[in-house]
């Protein structure tokens, strides 16, 4: 019988977000055009910052909880593989739904670093990760445009 509780659905949603976090990062673009001006952010401090993060993180706490309300009434008179499926079948639809918010905040995110390269003539931004040296960082910029106080 597979019993699901919410410390063990946190769990597994914060560990998609790490390793969404983690897939995101590491398909930062590496190409570079000779003697463009090449600007770095640390992208996951941005998407972090971001104020339709906190919200993003409430609406997935809330999802999990109705999961796992939703998993603990209906799995009742289940089957253990009955329960296993549905268990799988709402994971799924908390990815998906993870993905859908992050994806709006990562959208917001571009547009700003977007903007704040343009303003500062850059051609090229790629993530702190990827930057060796001499870049010219603008992650303060950008938190400044998204986030405004």
């Amino acid at each position: 019988m597979i019993k699901m509780n919410s410390k063990q659905l946190m769990n597994i949603f914060l560990a998609a977000v790490v390793l969404f976090s983690i897939i995101t990062i590491t398909n930062t673009s590496t190409t570079y055009a000779a003697a463009s001006p090449v600007g770095i952010v640390n992208y996951q401090l941005l998407v972090e910052q971001h104020p339709d993060s906190t919200k993003a993180e409430a609406e997935m706490k809330d999802a999990v909880e109705q999961a796992k309300t939703s998993f603990d009434t209906k799995s009742v008179n289940m089957n253990d593989q009955e329960k296993q499926s549905y268990y799988e079948q709402l994971q799924r639809g908390l990815q998906i739904k993870q993905q859908n918010l992050l994806e709006a905040i990562q959208n917001k995110v571009n547009d700003a670093v977007k903007a704040v390269a343009k303003s500062k003539g850059l051609t090229i931004v790629v993530d702190t990760g990827s930057a060796v040296y001499g870049e010219q960082d603008i992650t303060d910029d950008v938190i400044k445009k998204i986030a405004p106080k």
